[in-house]
């Protein structure tokens, strides 16, 4: 069976956007497919009781920290965005959107999302902003925005939340290797470790 890690995320997530700076190099190193599992956080933040870190004022500063610690070990820029939290729903469906209809794009797609938010700290909640940003990437803005208001992407970004829900994820980034649960991107070690065992 070929090794494989699922990659639950939300963009809204900064710790997210560094799990996404080393999985691609990690499962070439490993010789592991990465599949990536659009999901919305605030659905499985409904869902589980749960809630970012930064709603509590001690764990959010700490978690700043970390966050910085982390991107300087990466030798990744990151810049935490004064607009966090947003809503990420519009952007959430458009991953599934660009997942869906034009998979060929997806990797470009990523990498422009995550990079507006986390290292331009762009207001990715403003749908102008969004659009902007969208435009510059090479995106048909309008085209993309009107996919999301689709029910089949509506219904396959929920199923995938739901999924997320049901195999006991509670935030993100989330990754299986096979049936086991990593949660956090402090964890990446304990995903190659699972690789290289598989």
């Amino acid at each position: 069976m070929s090794k494989t890690v699922e990659f639950y995320f939300d963009f809204g997530s900064p710790a997210t956007y560094l799990a996404w700076t080393q999985l691609p190099r990690l499962c070439a190193e490993t010789g592991a497919a990465l599949v990536y599992k659009p999901m919305l956080l605030g659905g499985v933040f409904q869902a589980t009781g749960n809630a970012s870190p930064v709603t509590i004022p001690a764990k959010g500063r700490f978690m700043l920290q970390d966050l910085a610690r982390f991107a300087r070990r990466y030798r990744v820029p990151m810049q935490f965005s004064p607009h966090f939290p947003i809503n990420t729903l519009a952007l959430m469906r458009a991953a599934v959107a660009v997942q869906l209809r034009m998979p060929e794009r997806f990797e470009a797609f990523l990498k422009l999302i995550f990079e507006a938010m986390w290292v331009e700290a762009r207001n990715l909640g403003d749908a102008a902003v969004l659009g902007e940003v969208l435009a510059a990437g090479g995106f048909d803005a309008q085209q993309l925005l009107a996919l999301t208001a689709e029910q089949e992407i509506k219904d396959a970004l929920k199923a995938l939340t739901d999924e997320a829900v049901k195999r006991g994820v509670f935030g993100a980034p989330a990754m299986f290797v096979g049936d086991e649960l990593f949660f956090g991107q402090d964890r990446l070690d304990f995903v190659r470790e699972a690789l290289q065992a598989g």
